[in-house]
């Protein structure tokens, strides 16, 4: 037992690390530092630039159930070893881009596919087949930790980069972080999870991906997660442009994303404590609407402890999305199939991560603000919010008997 439990924690101290240096703090969380550079640098309109978030959401859609299938099928050490070593190799190619539209687009579609293979849904995979008593709290350390602190790091490691060696400097100094960090970490503890009669004979139980699908409550799921994930994700990408377009300072707009992010990290945290605790899908229903309340501080806010308390609200709700999402998957549908299930979730929510960020950008091009994003992404999260409290108690079938052993 002692060693097993030196292998869980060696486990969640690689999947936490590695999700540091993955998509969400390396691509999402430093993209809106970019985005005004790239723009100016090329002559293009701003939706032109965003646009490669829904490229990287297209690549990674289509990515992510072939590489969930594959890890359930062989595990997911070597293929998340292989994947961080393409995934920072991508974002080196960013800094050769040139104004030609097809070959921008083409980069950050290969950092959509190489991004999908060392990504927080795999990471999820792993710790499930941990972790059963405790998987709530395992899963918000590993990817609130785990993103938080790579998002509340990665955008003041980005602007140094960018103020002393511009954007594709930067770029290139991202790249060099995510290989050197993240591979040595996940080559030393990263392992797969042991054969299911070493923790818990239901562990390994579960639906099919087709299986889930015939269920209301699967989609259900996945409509209130990604109206709520991809609408504050869109936030997420904005928070810089938002606030420097109303003369706020840059480095006090970092801030605000800073605390957006940190707060998400601990939230998620937080988050699968309780879940393990009070076991209910609804718990996730007020933060939705805390969110809402955060985005009109941000939008009207001018003071900056007033908008600081917005990235925190905000945060709450991010944090809340990311959170229950493993858990409630792994719980609904257990975890044999997990791979493929949640990849097939995941990859509808990057999706949805990707359009939403452009279509802010179409109503900034088109109005100069963005006052009807702000509207519709108040609307959506309030929807999301209206399903959550519809969801039905979690199935008993694939929980662990009370009896295990398993931690």
């Amino acid at each position: 037992m002692p060693r097993l439990f030196s292998r869980r924690a060696g486990v969640v101290a690689a999947c936490t690390v590695g999700n540091a240096v993955g998509v969400t703090p390396m691509v999402y969380t430093v993209f809106s530092l970019f985005l005004i550079p790239i723009s100016t640098e090329f002559g293009w309109p701003r939706s032109a630039v965003s646009i490669v978030l829904l490229f990287i959401a297209i690549a990674g859609a289509l990515s992510y159930p072939i590489i969930g299938r594959i890890i359930d099928r062989h595990g997911a050490r070597r293929v998340i070893l292989t994947g961080n070593v393409l995934f920072a190799a991508s974002i080196a190619l960013v800094s050769i881009a040139t104004d030609n539209h097809v070959l921008f687009y083409l980069i950050f579609s290969i950092v959509g596919v190489t991004a999908a293979i060392p990504s927080s849904v795999m990471y999820t995979k792993v710790i499930a087949g941990w972790f059963d008593r405790y998987r709530g709290l395992a899963l918000g350390f590993v990817g609130g930790v785990g993103n938080g602190t790579g998002a509340a790091i990665a955008p003041l490691f980005a602007h140094f980069l960018l103020s002393s060696f511009g954007w594709r400097g930067a770029y290139q100094g991202i790249a060099i972080a995510i290989v050197a960090i993240g591979f040595p970490v996940l080559f030393l503890l990263l392992r797969d999870p042991p054969d299911a009669r070493i923790t818990d004979a239901n562990i390994a139980e579960g639906m099919t991906l087709t299986e889930a699908r015939r269920t209301g409550t699967f989609w259900m799921i996945l409509i209130a997660i990604a109206l709520g994930a991809g609408c504050m994700t869109a936030v997420f990408a904005h928070v810089i442009p938002m606030l420097v377009d109303r003369g706020i300072e840059m480095d006090d707009a970092v801030m605000v994303l800073v605390t957006f992010s940190m707060v998400t990290a601990a939230w998620q945290v937080c988050m699968g404590y309780v879940l393990d605790r009070i076991p209910r899908p609804w718990i996730a229903a007020p933060f939705y609407i805390l969110a809402v309340i955060g985005l009109w501080i941000l939008e009207s806010g001018t003071s900056y402890p007033i908008l600081v308390f917005a990235g925190f609200m905000m945060g709450l709700g991010l944090g809340t999305e990311y959170g229950v999402l493993p858990y409630f998957l792994s719980r609904y549908f257990g975890v044999r199939h997990y791979g493929a299930i949640s990849g097939f979730v995941y990859g509808v929510i990057v999706l949805i991560q990707g359009i939403t960020p452009f279509l802010m950008d179409v109503n900034f091009d088109l109005s100069g603000n963005y006052h009807i994003a702000v509207l519709i992404i108040s609307a959506a999260m309030l929807a999301g919010a209206a399903i959550l409290l519809r969801l039905k108690p979690f199935e008993r079938t694939f929980q662990a008997n009370p009896s295990s052993a398993a931690s």
